[in-house]
């Protein structure tokens, strides 16, 4: 009973966190694939190793404004010392038993960050959903408004009619049906009437290219006492926000099945998520508040649930991931946006 549950847990996840692992990747300057890559390798270590019964990991939007800053600055093979060094700061901070010292961050700095990093999620995805042709966005918030608005005259209908059919299936879906998830439904649908329609529209394929279907081998990044300097500050932070981020979430999931996780083993599971992650090609992961959520709602008992999202988003992108690549890019941004908006903590 337990397995059954577990499993048609698992499978709604695994299909919630398709388009978010996609659209959380290319907002953080990476390849779609690098997002697929780590919700599988990280979603499975966290479920196998993890602290939670029923966390589920893999990228998430509080890393997109980090993880964009050091590729922009050092390049992906930054990116992946920076989250294999993380990997192992978290696993030392589990083994030295600190998981229990995080419970005392103030709730009013959390809700102030994860609200700062939604507004700048916002702010990402502006270009996308006009479809302004933008070479070079810069890096800072008021300079991209000001972008922005040097270039409104230029925008894309065809963009703009995209991403706003998807943000109303997005928003309207739910009143219909809960049991279907809503980014799954806006993508097939809209992607459907693209194609169908052959509106002219920016995709993943006419951005990145075909989107890989099979797990790359794993390779360990190249790195040189310059590179650990240089991304050690980055690394520190992606820890300590994939610390927070996880369990965070896990004692919203304890809330949810009255339970209680173990804190310590799971920063160890975080931290080797994060270390195996960048071997094959990901980003760094964390809890997802959101998945996790999704999880419990559809009847997940046991971390059986989370080894079968990780299973499902592979099998979906070793049979399905030539049809990814036409998902049009205004559709992700308006994920994003909803996405956003959820973060924003407006009411707290």
């Amino acid at each position: 009973e337990k397995f059954f549950a577990d499993l048609s847990a698992g499978i709604i996840v695994g299909i919630v966190a398709l388009p978010l692992a996609i659209a959380f990747a290319i907002a953080s300057g990476v390849k779609p694939e690098a997002g697929l890559y780590t919700a599988i390798i990280a979603g499975l270590i966290v479920s196998v190793l993890g602290g939670s019964r029923v966390q589920i990991a893999g990228p998430t939007g509080a890393f997109i404004v980090i993880i964009y800053g050091i590729v922009q600055k050092y390049g992906f093979d930054g990116l992946a010392i920076a989250t294999f060094m993380a990997g192992i700061i978290l696993i030392l901070m589990g083994v030295a038993r600190l998981g229990t010292l995080l419970k005392f961050i103030p709730y009013p700095l959390i809700v102030g960050f994860t609200s700062g990093v939604a507004v700048i999620i916002f702010t990402s995805q502006i270009k996308d959903i006009f479809g302004l042709q933008i070479a070079e966005l810069p890096a800072d918030f008021i300079s991209k408004w000001i972008v922005y608005f040097q270039n409104f005259s230029a925008v894309n209908y065809n963009a703009i009619f995209t991403g706003g059919l998807s943000l109303l299936i997005l928003i309207f879906w739910p009143r219909i049906s809960h049991k279907i998830p809503a980014p799954l439904v806006v993508i097939i649908v809209v992607t459907i009437i693209v194609q169908i329609f052959d509106i002219k529209v920016e995709t993943i394929q006419s951005r990145f290219g075909e989107v890989p279907n099979t797990i790359p081998a794993p390779q360990l990044p190249h790195i040189t006492w310059d590179k650990i300097m240089g991304v050690f500050s980055p690394a520190i932070t992606i820890a300590l926000l994939g610390a927070i981020e996880s369990l965070l979430s896990a004692v919203v999931a304890d809330g949810m099945i009255r339970s209680r996780h173990r804190s310590n083993m799971e920063l160890i599971a975080q931290g080797v998520a994060n270390v195996f992650s960048p071997i094959f090609g990901g980003i760094p992961a964390t809890g997802a508040i959101a998945r996790t959520a999704t999880n419990v709602k559809n009847g997940a008992k046991t971390p059986v649930a989370g080894i079968v999202h990780a299973i499902v988003l592979l099998l979906i992108m070793l049979f399905f991931g030539k049809w990814a690549a036409l998902i049009p890019i205004p559709t992700l941004s308006a994920i994003l946006l909803i996405v956003s908006y959820n973060m924003s903590e407006w009411r707290s």
